[in-house]
Protein backbone atom coordinates (compact mmCIF):
# COMPACT_ATOMS: atom_id res chain seq x y z
CA UNK A 1 0.00 0.00 0.00
CA UNK A 2 1.46 3.58 -0.70
CA UNK A 3 0.21 6.65 1.40
CA UNK A 4 0.21 9.98 -0.44
CA UNK A 5 0.15 13.17 2.77
CA UNK A 6 -0.57 16.67 0.97
CA UNK A 7 0.07 18.67 3.50
CA UNK A 8 2.92 17.59 6.00
CA UNK A 9 2.01 20.04 9.15
CA UNK A 10 1.81 19.72 12.95
CA UNK A 11 -1.33 16.56 12.53
CA UNK A 12 0.41 15.30 9.51
CA UNK A 13 3.34 14.41 11.27
CA UNK A 14 1.52 12.23 13.75
CA UNK A 15 -0.22 10.25 10.94
CA UNK A 16 3.15 9.17 9.47
CA UNK A 17 4.76 8.32 12.60
CA UNK A 18 1.44 6.43 13.19
CA UNK A 19 1.01 4.54 9.77
CA UNK A 20 4.96 4.41 8.87
CA UNK A 21 4.87 0.76 9.09
CA UNK A 22 2.00 -0.02 7.92
CA UNK A 23 2.63 1.41 4.35
CA UNK A 24 5.44 0.19 1.89
CA UNK A 25 5.60 3.69 0.89
CA UNK A 26 5.02 7.06 2.26
CA UNK A 27 5.22 10.44 0.42
CA UNK A 28 4.00 14.13 1.79
CA UNK A 29 4.03 17.46 0.14
CA UNK A 30 5.69 20.31 1.51
CA UNK A 31 5.82 24.06 -0.04
CA UNK A 32 10.30 24.60 0.45
CA UNK A 33 13.21 23.09 0.15
CA UNK A 34 14.72 22.96 3.64
CA UNK A 35 11.37 21.39 4.48
CA UNK A 36 11.73 18.47 2.00
CA UNK A 37 15.59 17.91 3.27
CA UNK A 38 13.81 17.02 6.59
CA UNK A 39 10.92 15.02 5.26
CA UNK A 40 12.97 12.76 3.72
CA UNK A 41 15.35 12.37 6.71
CA UNK A 42 12.53 11.03 8.82
CA UNK A 43 11.75 8.76 5.68
CA UNK A 44 8.47 10.17 3.77
CA UNK A 45 9.30 10.64 0.13
CA UNK A 46 9.23 14.46 -0.23
CA UNK A 47 6.94 16.38 -2.98
CA UNK A 48 6.61 20.20 -3.37
CA UNK A 49 3.64 21.53 -3.89
CA UNK A 50 2.48 25.27 -2.60
CA UNK A 51 -0.70 25.52 -4.37
CA UNK A 52 -0.31 27.87 -7.36
CA UNK A 53 0.60 25.54 -9.98
CA UNK A 54 0.65 21.93 -10.36
CA UNK A 55 3.18 19.83 -9.40
CA UNK A 56 4.79 17.12 -11.46
CA UNK A 57 5.94 14.97 -8.53
CA UNK A 58 2.20 15.33 -7.28
CA UNK A 59 0.91 13.70 -10.58
CA UNK A 60 3.15 11.16 -10.37
CA UNK A 61 2.57 10.03 -6.95
CA UNK A 62 -1.38 9.84 -7.54
CA UNK A 63 -0.48 7.08 -10.20
CA UNK A 64 0.97 4.65 -7.49
CA UNK A 65 -1.25 6.11 -4.62
CA UNK A 66 -3.63 3.71 -2.70
CA UNK A 67 -4.54 5.86 -0.06
CA UNK A 68 -4.75 9.72 0.10
CA UNK A 69 -4.97 11.99 2.88
CA UNK A 70 -5.69 15.79 2.50
CA UNK A 71 -4.18 18.01 5.37
CA UNK A 72 -4.31 21.21 3.43
CA UNK A 73 -7.04 23.82 4.32
CA UNK A 74 -8.46 25.60 1.12
CA UNK A 75 -8.56 29.45 0.69
CA UNK A 76 -10.14 32.10 -1.06
CA UNK A 77 -9.98 30.38 -4.88
CA UNK A 78 -10.85 26.99 -2.87
CA UNK A 79 -9.25 23.58 -2.40
CA UNK A 80 -5.69 24.47 -3.67
CA UNK A 81 -5.30 20.28 -4.30
CA UNK A 82 -8.86 19.76 -6.46
CA UNK A 83 -8.04 23.24 -8.45
CA UNK A 84 -4.24 21.95 -9.53
CA UNK A 85 -4.73 17.90 -9.35
CA UNK A 86 -8.83 17.11 -9.74
CA UNK A 87 -8.62 15.37 -12.96
CA UNK A 88 -4.84 13.17 -11.73
CA UNK A 89 -7.08 12.02 -8.63
CA UNK A 90 -9.63 11.00 -10.58
CA UNK A 91 -7.82 9.30 -12.72
CA UNK A 92 -5.63 7.41 -10.18
CA UNK A 93 -5.29 4.12 -10.98
CA UNK A 94 -4.93 2.48 -7.56
CA UNK A 95 -6.28 4.84 -5.35
CA UNK A 96 -9.06 3.13 -3.22
CA UNK A 97 -9.61 5.67 -0.01
CA UNK A 98 -9.35 9.64 0.63
CA UNK A 99 -9.59 11.09 3.98
CA UNK A 100 -9.43 14.85 4.45
CA UNK A 101 -8.91 16.84 7.61
CA UNK A 102 -11.40 19.76 8.18
CA UNK A 103 -12.63 21.72 11.45
CA UNK A 104 -15.64 21.59 13.70
CA UNK A 105 -15.77 25.34 12.49
CA UNK A 106 -17.79 24.02 10.10
CA UNK A 107 -20.83 23.82 12.57
CA UNK A 108 -20.91 27.65 13.48
CA UNK A 109 -22.25 28.56 16.33
CA UNK A 110 -25.10 26.52 18.88
CA UNK A 111 -24.79 28.46 21.57
CA UNK A 112 -22.96 25.86 23.77
CA UNK A 113 -25.58 23.03 22.78
CA UNK A 114 -24.32 19.05 21.64
CA UNK A 115 -23.86 18.63 17.97
CA UNK A 116 -23.27 15.33 15.54
CA UNK A 117 -22.04 14.71 12.57
CA UNK A 118 -25.81 15.20 11.47
CA UNK A 119 -26.43 18.61 12.53
CA UNK A 120 -26.93 21.23 9.98
CA UNK A 121 -23.28 23.26 9.55
CA UNK A 122 -23.92 27.18 10.24
CA UNK A 123 -20.70 28.98 9.31
CA UNK A 124 -19.58 32.11 10.99
CA UNK A 125 -16.35 32.96 9.84
CA UNK A 126 -14.71 33.00 6.00
CA UNK A 127 -12.79 30.09 7.13
CA UNK A 128 -15.11 27.98 7.95
CA UNK A 129 -17.49 28.80 4.67
CA UNK A 130 -14.39 28.24 2.40
CA UNK A 131 -13.98 24.70 5.30
CA UNK A 132 -17.48 24.09 3.98
CA UNK A 133 -16.90 24.92 0.45
CA UNK A 134 -14.00 22.31 0.22
CA UNK A 135 -16.13 19.47 2.58
CA UNK A 136 -18.44 19.50 -0.86
CA UNK A 137 -16.18 19.67 -3.10
CA UNK A 138 -14.47 16.46 -1.85
CA UNK A 139 -17.78 14.74 -1.50
CA UNK A 140 -18.75 15.91 -5.37
CA UNK A 141 -15.34 14.59 -5.98
CA UNK A 142 -15.52 11.13 -3.94
CA UNK A 143 -18.50 10.43 -6.21
CA UNK A 144 -17.81 11.28 -9.27
CA UNK A 145 -14.31 8.60 -8.88
CA UNK A 146 -16.40 6.20 -6.58
CA UNK A 147 -14.31 6.16 -3.89
CA UNK A 148 -15.16 6.26 -0.09
CA UNK A 149 -14.41 9.22 1.54
CA UNK A 150 -13.98 10.15 5.16
CA UNK A 151 -14.07 13.79 6.41
CA UNK A 152 -12.74 14.43 9.75
CA UNK A 153 -13.91 17.21 11.64
CA UNK A 154 -11.18 17.92 13.79
CA UNK A 155 -11.74 20.80 17.24
CA UNK A 156 -8.42 22.67 18.58
CA UNK A 157 -5.62 20.26 17.75
CA UNK A 158 -2.61 20.11 20.38
CA UNK A 159 0.06 18.27 21.08
CA UNK A 160 4.16 18.51 22.20
CA UNK A 161 4.98 21.95 20.68
CA UNK A 162 1.54 23.19 20.72
CA UNK A 163 -0.37 23.53 24.24
CA UNK A 164 -1.10 25.67 27.37
CA UNK A 165 3.00 24.99 28.63
CA UNK A 166 3.90 26.55 25.73
CA UNK A 167 2.11 29.20 26.14
CA UNK A 168 3.22 29.85 29.76
CA UNK A 169 6.79 30.13 28.52
CA UNK A 170 6.23 32.21 25.52
CA UNK A 171 4.15 34.58 27.92
CA UNK A 172 0.65 34.10 25.82
CA UNK A 173 -1.08 32.22 29.14
CA UNK A 174 -4.16 33.96 29.36
CA UNK A 175 -7.46 32.82 31.30
CA UNK A 176 -10.23 34.90 29.06
CA UNK A 177 -13.92 34.41 30.87
CA UNK A 178 -16.22 34.31 28.43
CA UNK A 179 -19.77 32.79 29.95
CA UNK A 180 -21.17 29.78 29.10
CA UNK A 181 -17.83 29.73 26.07
CA UNK A 182 -16.54 25.72 25.43
CA UNK A 183 -14.06 24.54 22.88
CA UNK A 184 -13.68 21.26 21.42
CA UNK A 185 -10.01 19.92 21.59
CA UNK A 186 -7.78 16.69 20.20
CA UNK A 187 -4.49 16.17 20.43
CA UNK A 188 -2.63 14.86 17.26
CA UNK A 189 -2.03 11.58 18.14
CA UNK A 190 -5.76 10.96 18.65
CA UNK A 191 -5.90 12.40 15.30
CA UNK A 192 -3.49 9.72 13.29
CA UNK A 193 -5.36 6.69 15.39
CA UNK A 194 -8.42 7.99 13.57
CA UNK A 195 -7.42 8.46 9.75
CA UNK A 196 -5.75 5.02 10.65
CA UNK A 197 -8.79 3.39 12.03
CA UNK A 198 -10.89 4.87 9.06
CA UNK A 199 -8.32 3.89 5.87
CA UNK A 200 -8.24 0.52 7.48
CA UNK A 201 -12.13 0.62 7.34
CA UNK A 202 -12.01 2.50 3.89
CA UNK A 203 -14.55 4.41 5.70
CA UNK A 204 -17.27 6.24 3.85
CA UNK A 205 -18.14 8.99 6.82
CA UNK A 206 -18.07 11.98 8.44
CA UNK A 207 -16.24 11.72 11.75
CA UNK A 208 -15.77 14.20 14.73
CA UNK A 209 -12.59 13.59 15.82
CA UNK A 210 -12.49 15.77 19.48
CA UNK A 211 -11.90 14.11 22.90
CA UNK A 212 -14.55 13.76 25.34
CA UNK A 213 -15.13 16.95 26.98
CA UNK A 214 -15.70 20.42 25.87
CA UNK A 215 -14.18 22.58 28.58
CA UNK A 216 -13.74 26.30 29.18
CA UNK A 217 -10.40 27.48 27.82
CA UNK A 218 -9.76 29.28 31.20
CA UNK A 219 -9.78 25.71 32.98
CA UNK A 220 -7.06 24.15 30.72
CA UNK A 221 -4.93 27.65 31.39
CA UNK A 222 -5.12 26.67 35.50
CA UNK A 223 -4.66 22.84 35.19
CA UNK A 224 -1.45 23.50 33.15
CA UNK A 225 -0.94 25.95 36.47
CA UNK A 226 -1.31 23.28 39.06
CA UNK A 227 1.12 20.88 37.07
CA UNK A 228 3.87 23.59 36.83
CA UNK A 229 3.29 24.80 40.49
CA UNK A 230 2.46 28.29 39.41
CA UNK A 231 -0.23 30.95 40.12
CA UNK A 232 -2.47 30.42 36.98
CA UNK A 233 -2.89 34.32 35.05
CA UNK A 234 -5.40 36.44 36.72
CA UNK A 235 -9.32 36.33 35.29
CA UNK A 236 -9.93 38.65 32.04
CA UNK A 237 -13.27 39.70 30.99
CA UNK A 238 -13.93 38.60 27.69
CA UNK A 239 -15.04 42.35 26.80
CA UNK A 240 -11.46 43.91 28.40
CA UNK A 241 -9.22 40.78 26.60
CA UNK A 242 -6.64 42.24 23.72
CA UNK A 243 -6.93 39.78 21.04
CA UNK A 244 -6.52 39.93 17.89
CA UNK A 245 -9.23 39.40 15.07
CA UNK A 246 -8.88 35.70 14.25
CA UNK A 247 -8.52 34.49 18.01
CA UNK A 248 -11.79 36.44 18.91
CA UNK A 249 -13.36 35.20 16.46
CA UNK A 250 -13.28 31.94 17.72
CA UNK A 251 -15.54 33.13 20.94
CA UNK A 252 -18.37 33.33 18.44
CA UNK A 253 -18.70 29.52 17.87
CA UNK A 254 -20.12 27.61 20.85
CA UNK A 255 -20.88 24.08 20.70
CA UNK A 256 -20.52 20.88 22.31
CA UNK A 257 -18.77 18.26 19.82
CA UNK A 258 -20.12 14.48 20.36
CA UNK A 259 -17.68 12.30 19.22
CA UNK A 260 -19.93 8.84 19.78
CA UNK A 261 -19.81 7.92 16.00
CA UNK A 262 -16.52 7.35 15.46
CA UNK A 263 -16.26 5.68 19.04
CA UNK A 264 -19.22 3.19 18.06
CA UNK A 265 -18.90 2.74 14.62
CA UNK A 266 -14.82 2.25 14.23
CA UNK A 267 -14.40 1.59 18.30
CA UNK A 268 -11.78 4.86 18.39
CA UNK A 269 -10.46 4.74 22.02
CA UNK A 270 -8.90 7.84 22.92
CA UNK A 271 -5.64 7.94 24.39
CA UNK A 272 -6.17 11.53 25.37
CA UNK A 273 -9.97 11.50 26.78
CA UNK A 274 -9.32 14.86 27.73
CA UNK A 275 -6.90 17.78 27.87
CA UNK A 276 -5.82 16.82 31.84
CA UNK A 277 -4.65 13.04 30.55
CA UNK A 278 -2.77 14.71 27.77
CA UNK A 279 -1.09 17.80 29.91
CA UNK A 280 -0.55 15.39 32.79
CA UNK A 281 1.89 12.90 30.28
CA UNK A 282 3.60 15.98 28.95
CA UNK A 283 4.24 17.27 31.80
CA UNK A 284 5.78 13.98 33.40
CA UNK A 285 7.25 12.85 30.20
CA UNK A 286 8.84 16.69 29.49
CA UNK A 287 7.93 15.98 26.10
CA UNK A 288 5.86 19.30 25.89
CA UNK A 289 8.18 21.22 24.35
CA UNK A 290 8.33 18.78 21.04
Amino acid sequence: MRLLIIGMGFSSHAIYDRLKDDYDWIGGTTRSEDKAARLRDLGLEPILFDGSAPSAGLTDALQTATHLVISAGPGVAGDPTLNQHKDDILSAPHLQWIGYLSTVGVYGNHDGAWVTEDTECRPVSQRSLQRVAAENAWLDLAREAGLPLSIFRLGGIYGPGRNAFVNFETGRAKRIIKKGQVFNRIHRTDIAEAVALASEAKADRIFNVIDNEPAPPQDVVTFAAHLKGVTPPPEIPFEEAELRPMARSFYGENKRCSNARIRDELGMEFRYPSYREALTEMWDTETWRG
